[in-house]
């Protein structure tokens, strides 16, 4: 049996399908508020069987910083994939993503001693990688610098990967991949699941980043633990797009004019004030340093070492954006 944790999320629900497809039997991890009918409607998209499917998934409430609970979840589980994760870029969420990210994979690598887990592939991110290679680009040695400023977010990332390579060092085949933004169908007013909304805005950024269809992210990685890759990480990401790039093709589908790109000075005078009325506006403590260079830099990002791996091809991020926008403006007439 595989476990799926973070299953309710936009990537965990997709991974979860595609070990159903393949005739695995899954668990999957929820919050006891978690919108279970919202999944199920989700897989829609992915599926014409989506009940089918839904009704194959056994779902359990679990307590992260409970290892017996964790123990007990894994109880008969070969395999677990851990999407679960807090993402956030507020300063406010620092301290509440540390314990989920870090704690939370802490825990659940614990709870995996002495189990039948024998294989475990973690969910990173691109936010962890430092430093470009010969061709200017970020790839898998581009290690997490920690001389450099970094988003609460990636730092918890970064040591989020350093149990799972101690877990390694003990014995136990990991593989983690590091997605780029995710672009999927659901969970529309949460983490990447926003950003059709936020597309959709008459406003961008002048920097970019990688982008990756979610569908891709769940196929590479169940094929990675069916083929046995382990021991290495890998970047998962189809193409790099500048933000006014993503939010242009967007708006234009939804017969919008072009957006209009936010000055980096305007964003440093939001910083400015973060520092004088930050305590008293709590919306403005976003505007700070590291927020500011991430929406206004754009390092290209490598996919190559999984495309030489698997001979994968990633969907074309524009068709990837496409389907996902119907997706998301079909359920919008319905609600």
């Amino acid at each position: 049996m595989v476990l799926v944790t973070g299953a309710t999320g936009i990537l965990g629900r997709v991974i979860v399908l595609e070990l159903l497809k393949r005739g695995k039997s899954v668990r999957a991890t929820k919050r006891k508020f978690s919108n279970l009918d919202e999944v199920c409607n989700s897989l829609k998209f992915y599926t014409e069987n989506p009940n089918e499917f839904f009704n194959r998934i056994e779902w359990v409430d679990v307590d992260f910083d409970d290892i017996d609970s964790l123990r007990t979840v894994l109880n008969d589980i070969v395999e677990v994939y851990h999407c679960a994760a807090k993402v956030s870029f507020h300063p406010s969420s620092s301290k509440k993503m540390y314990h989920t990210n870090i704690e939370g994979t802490r825990n659940l690598l614990y709870a995996c001693e002495n189990s039948s887990v024998k294989k475990f592939c973690f969910v990173s991110s691109i936010a962890v990688l430092d430093g470009l290679n010969e061709n200017g680009e970020m790839d898998e040695n581009s290690d997490y610098n920690p001389k450099l400023d970094h988003s609460p977010y990636a730092v918890s990332k970064h040591f989020s990967e350093m149990e799972v390579w101690r877990a390694a060092a003990e014995g136990l085949k990991v593989v983690i991949i590091n997605p780029g933004i995710i672009i999927g169908s659901g969970n529309w007013n949460e983490s990447s699941g926003l950003i059709f909304k936020n597309f959709s805005k008459g406003l961008t950024f002048s920097g970019g980043t990688s982008y990756v269809d979610v569908r891709d992210v769940a196929k590479i990685s169940v094929d990675l633990m069916d083929k046995n890759i382990f021991g290495e990480r890998f970047i998962l990401i189809s193409e790099n797009k500048s933000y006014q790039q993503m939010t242009d093709f967007v708006r234009k589908k939804l017969g919008k004019p072009a957006p209009k790109v936010i000055a980096k000075s305007v964003l440093q005078v939001g910083q400015v004030l973060n520092l004088f009325l930050g305590w008293l506006l709590p919306p403005l403590r976003i505007a700070n340093k590291v927020n500011i260079e991430s929406v206004t830099t754009f390092n290209k990002i490598s996919n190559q070492k999984i495309k030489e791996k698997l001979g994968f091809e990633f969907l074309p991020v524009e068709e990837s954006l496409d389907f996902h926008l119907n997706n998301y403006l079909n359920d919008q007439r319905k609600n």
